[in-house]
């Protein structure tokens, strides 16, 4: 996650943020040097972006973006958001922030980049339109808040009901040992969502030096998975990797809007990965209005830059980087609209060790009735991603630190699974010396 608080909080809260597996990744003021903010955003020229703006912009697709605050009137955002909702509880509404790492994902996703004239911040989807939506992580005084699952659920079913079609949450925790109860219920609220034709996407964390431990919401299914590479089409050292990674995108370098005294900063994580995903997604769905979420997962995961260890997928980068030019241009055979194209046999680690599958996605009730106990945890649903051991790279969310000796047992049992599964890393995501990014 990119995080512009301050390094005395970083430091009181460093120790607690290691044992609960939430790492961020800081986003440093920009100084504008060139002559214009897009000329230093490289990610939107390894993916050429201004070539598949030909064929979309994102235009008519709304992408939720489930985040700490936005603001609303930053000038590369003005008019890219549609009315949102406060979920955190805190003073201000949407448009109150403590730190800019809401308004960064909504820049890479939907900047128009239309400061000083046109040379601001823009993003992957600059034709798409944001709705913000406000939770408590951590970026409102305390480290985050006790209902941090519960409130991204419920986000997750507004933005639902209000037919979006794709979900970022750039955000994740690890400590969830001693709230198995909500891990179960959010995952209920994601099934759902997926039977409403609901693409979410989660970033996979940024801390594999450090525990490489697994997060929700992103290690449930029904979630697509992202980790980061670097411009050299390489998983960056700090995301992590396991199964749930499901695609890769560019995450070191971002440059992007955000609420430092230039407007712009500089970030790193598999938080800006997830938002390249999906806008990606928008991008897509722009030009394919009738695909169902399967079909346009289907179609990224086709067109992705794939990995080069003989694998179809590898825990570093997935089914490889995600190139939303080559799948406007040449998306080939979407498939099935309701078949899943990640196998259903990864699965997510239970929330609490008496955790079972539940009945069939078909089944799942809606979010405002159901409310699940841990043995009803919908492991069993058709997933978006591999979900078994995650973390999010938006690092923003980690539940009350009370109670979190009681969950080291899980921890310990979680990495002795992460570093069993871990594949090795550092393989290219395509053949050295081939543009990643045009097939």
């Amino acid at each position: 996650m990119g995080r512009t608080s301050a390094r005395a909080r970083w430091r009181m809260f460093a120790a607690a943020l290691l044992v609960t597996g939430v790492m961020a990744g800081p986003a440093a003021p920009l100084a504008i040097a060139g002559d214009s903010i897009r000329e230093d955003q490289w990610h939107l020229d390894a993916m050429h972006a201004s070539e598949m703006w030909k064929i979309s912009k994102g235009e008519s697709v709304t992408v939720a973006v489930i985040d700490g605050g936005f603001k609303l009137d930053h000038p590369d955002l003005v008019g890219q958001f549609i009315p949102g909702k406060d979920f955190s509880g805190s003073p201000g509404g949407v448009g109150s922030y403590a730190e800019g790492h809401g308004t960064q994902m909504a820049s890479l996703i939907a900047g128009s980049g239309k400061s000083d004239g046109g040379k601001g911040a823009y993003g992957l989807a600059p034709g798409a339109k944001i709705l913000p939506l406000k939770i408590s992580n951590g970026s409102d005084g305390a480290v985050i808040s006790s209902d941090f699952l519960g409130q991204i659920g419920q986000a997750v079913t507004y933005a639902v009901e209000q037919g979006v079609k794709v979900i970022n949450i750039s955000q994740g925790t690890s400590a969830v040992a001693t709230h198995p109860e909500d891990v179960a219920k959010l995952n209920t609220i994601l099934a759902w969502a997926r039977t409403k034709g609901a693409l979410v996407v989660s970033s996979v964390g940024n801390s594999a030096q450090s525990g490489n431990l697994v997060e929700y919401p992103g290690a449930l299914p029904n979630v697509v998975g992202v980790g980061a590479v670097g411009r050299d089409v390489i998983a960056t050292s700090e995301s992590q990797q396991g199964p749930q990674v499901v695609l890769a995108a560019p995450g070191v370098d971002m440059i992007e809007a955000c609420t430092g005294k230039t407007g712009y900063c500089k970030s790193h994580g598999t938080s800006d990965s997830a938002a390249l995903v999906s806008a990606s997604a928008a991008l897509i769905w722009s030009i394919h209005k009738d695909w169902s979420a399967n079909q346009v997962l289907r179609v990224l995961i086709n067109t992705a830059g794939k990995p080069t260890d003989g694998s179809v997928r590898n825990n570093d980068v997935g089914y490889g980087v995600v190139r939303p030019r080559v799948a406007l241009a040449d998306p080939g055979d979407p498939g099935p609209a309701d078949v899943s194209p990640v196998p259903a046999a990864e699965t997510a680690p239970s929330a609490s060790p008496s955790a079972s599958a539940s009945p069939s996605a078909t089944s799942t009730p809606s979010p405002s009735t159901a409310a699940p106990s841990p043995s009803e945890v919908a492991v069993g649903v058709p997933p978006v991603g591999p979900a078994a051991e995650k973390s999010s790279g938006s690092g923003g969310a980690l539940p009350v630190v009370a109670g979190v000796v009681g969950g080291l047992v899980l921890v310990v049992g979680v990495v002795f699974v992460v570093l069993r599964r871990r594949k090795a890393g550092g393989q290219p995501a395509v053949p050295p010396g081939e543009d990643p990014y045009v097939r």
